[in-house]
C-alpha cells in the first residue's frame, strides 16, 4: 500500500456522481482511477493494484456484488466499500456475503464516505503482513530491513521503496507506470531513473546470488519472484 497516497478504483456508472467522487477523493489525497461498468472494472484490476475499491452495486455488464465476488476469488484482498441505492437488508447483505468490508447507501454525506473509507485502509495497514519473503529474500516492513540468504542488505530509502512495491506485488509484472505511481507519487522522473534503481537492486540482491529474483520483462515491466518460477518466466522477457 502506497504509504502517502493510496490508490483507489472508483466504479460508478452514473457519470457525474462519479467525477463528482472522484474529485472529491484527489482532493483529499488521493489518487484515482475510475471505471463505468464491471468488466472495465475487472479489467483495471487485473493491470494495477488498488488500495482500496469502491463499487456500485448496480453496475452494467456485471454487478457490483458479482464483480466483489469475481475479484476476492481472485486472491484481490484490498477492501471494498459498496455503493448501493438498494435499502433493502437482503441487499446489503449479499454484498457482505460477495466480500465487501462496509457499505454506504445512496443518497450520501461524502465525508462519511471519506471516514469508512480512511477507517477502511487503516484496518488494512493494520492487518498487512511484517514480512514479505520471496525465495530467500525477506523484506522486514517493521524494520524496513531486507535480506536475502541470511545476509544483510543495504539500501537507500527510495530502492527499499522501490524493491518493497516490486515484493508487495511478488510473482506479477509491475509496469512502469504502477512504479512511478507508487514510488515517485506520480512525480514526473527522466525516462531511464527506474532502469537505474532497477539495475542497483540487481546488483545489490542478486549478485553472487545462485538464482536471480529480479526480471526485467522489455516493454512490458519487473518481475520479483521465486527461483523455480523466475526459469520459466525468462521465455516471456529478458534479463536487462
Amino acid at each position: 500500500m502506497s504509504r502517502t497516497h493510496p490508490r483507489i478504483l472508483l466504479v460508478e456508472d452514473d457519470e457525474p456522481l462519479r467525477a463528482s467522487i472522484a474529485r472529491g477523493l484527489r482532493e483529499a489525497g488521493y489518487r484515482v482511477d475510475q471505471a463505468g461498468s464491471g468488466p472495465e472494472a475487472f479489467a483495471m484490476t487485473q493491470e494495477t493494484s488498488h488500495d482500496a475499491l469502491i463499487l456500485d452495486i448496480l453496475l452494467p455488464g456485471m454487478r457490483g456484488d458479482t464483480l466483489c465476488h469475481k475479484l476476492r476469488a481472485g486472491g484481490i484482498h484490498a477492501p471494498i466499500l459498496m455503493l448501493t441505492a438498494l435499502d433493502a437488508v437482503e441487499q446489503r447483505i449479499g454484498g457482505l456475503d460477495a466480500g465487501a468490508d462496509d457499505y454506504l447507501t445512496k443518497p450520501f454525506d461524502f465525508g462519511e464516505l471519506l471516514a469508512r473509507l480512511r477507517a477502511l485502509l487503516r484496518r488494512s495497514r493494520d492487518t498487512q503482513t511484517p514480512r514479505i519473503v520471496v525465495g530467500d529474500l525477506v523484506i522486514d516492513t517493521v524494520r524496513r530491513a531486507v535480506r536475502r540468504g541470511g545476509r544483510e542488505i543495504a539500501l537507500t530509502a527510495k530502492e527499499y521503496e522501490f524493491l518493497l512495491c516490486l515484493g508487495q506485488h511478488a510473482g506479477r509484472v509491475v509496469s512502469r507506470a504502477e512504479l512511478i505511481q507508487e514510488v515517485w507519487g506520480g512525480e514526473a522522473v527522466y525516462s531511464n531513473i527506474i532502469d537505474v534503481y532497477a539495475s542497483r537492486l540487481r546488483r545489490k540482491i542478486d549478485e553472487g546470488a545462485r538464482s536471480p529474483l529480479l526480471s526485467t520483462l522489455r516493454g512490458t515491466g519487473f518481475l520479483l519472484e521465486a527461483p523455480s518460477r523466475t526459469r520459466r518466466s525468462r521465455t516471456t522477457g529478458a534479463r536487462g
